[in-house]
Formats: C-alpha cells, sequence, structure tokens
C-alpha cells in the first residue's frame, strides 16, 4: 500500500516527540552540576577529560607512565628508606588521548578516571596538571575499570525503557552462516 511507510515513519518520530529529553543545552546545563544528587544524566563509566589521582595510595612505582602510549605521564620519585616518594606527578592532558591505560596498568588504585569535562584553555601550560593540582582537586573518580564505584555512579539517563508497542513482531532469526573456502573468497 502506498505511504504505509510514510505513515510508520510519522508515528515513530511522534513517539519520539513526546519522549523525556536527553540532550543538554550546554552552556546553561552542566552535566556534572555541584549536586552530586543530579548526576543522572551521565553514563556509570562516564570517562572524562580528566584524572583523579590519589597520593596516600600511589607508590611511585611509574606503571601508569609505562603503560601510556603517548608518554604523557611524568613520575620523579626518590628513596625513603625502603618505599618511594613522589616528588613530581603531572599529566599533560593536552596531549592525553584518555584511553585509561594507566588506570588499567595501575596495581594500587592510585590514578582513576575523572567525570569533570571543563577542562579548556587557550594557553597549553595549563593543561598540564601537576602533584600540587591533583592533591588539591575535588576527587570525582569515574567507574570506569572499577566496577566497585558502580553502586556509587548515577544511573544514565539513556538507559531508559524501550517503548512498548502493540502488536510487535519478534525479531526474525537470520539463517545460519555457512563457511566460505578460502580459495572461493578470492575469487
Amino acid at each position: 500500500m502506498y505511504g504505509l511507510g510514510i505513515a510508520k515513519g510519522m508515528a515513530l518520530t511522534f513517539r519520539h516527540l513526546f519522549r523525556r529529553r536527553i540532550t543538554v543545552s550546554y552552556p546553561e546545563q552542566k552535566l556534572i552540576p555541584d549536586n552530586p544528587d543530579e548526576w543522572r544524566r551521565l553514563s556509570k563509566r562516564f570517562r572524562g577529560y580528566d584524572f583523579t589521582w590519589y597520593v596516600d595510595k600511589c607508590t611511585g612505582c611509574g606503571t601508569c607512565a609505562k603503560a601510556c602510549p603517548q608518554g604523557n605521564i611524568e613520575i620523579e620519585t626518590h628513596r625513603e628508606g625502603k618505599r618511594l616518594v613522589v616528588d613530581k606527578f603531572s599529566i599533560d592532558i593536552g596531549r592525553d588521548m584518555f584511553c585509561g591505560l594507566c588506570v588499567e596498568a595501575c596495581p594500587y588504585d592510585a590514578i582513576y578516571m575523572g567525570t569533570g569535562y571543563e577542562c579548556a584553555s587557550y594557553v597549553r601550560s595549563k593543561l598540564v596538571y601537576t602533584r600540587d593540582q591533583f592533591i588539591e582537586k575535588e576527587k570525582r573518580p569515574s567507574a570506569y575499570f572499577h566496577p566497585e564505584l558502580e553502586h556509587k555512579a548515577p544511573e544514565a539517563a539513556a538507559e531508559m525503557p524501550a517503548p512498548v508497542t502493540p502488536n510487535a513482531k519478534p525479531p526474525a532469526e537470520k539463517p545460519a552462516e555457512t563457511p566460505v573456502p578460502a580459495m572461493a573468497a578470492r575469487s
């Protein structure tokens, strides 16, 4: 029947028209307001453009610096008895790609991905976070690679229940694919 596709498309459009909005008007609305109870628009494992570093957990082993593919983490230590003391810890977030390998590599859970996203600057030197800045900064770790933090993280706004459509057909099963011999695939 002619026009049935247009009618289905318009029905879908009208269904989405009355849903709760997920989009945020950024300068007026922030994803992370000062009130932690309003973090509901973030994913549980959101990786922001910053890091959270705990100086009391860090042993100065340098595993995070070795794991960084771009070499953005600099660590300088000195020995006091049998332990290492961190003198310099800095991350150049202007060059970082926020892959999270440093977080995964840290055996002492001293570094976490953060939930901040407003780190823009006109001066590149301000994008290098130093030890003192990490110590003074508010700690807002992400649950990325740390499932023990998921219970503290907010529910994502995108995790809304799917709309119930009456008389919906179940998805058709795909036929099993037969393997193609290597010689046949080349021709």
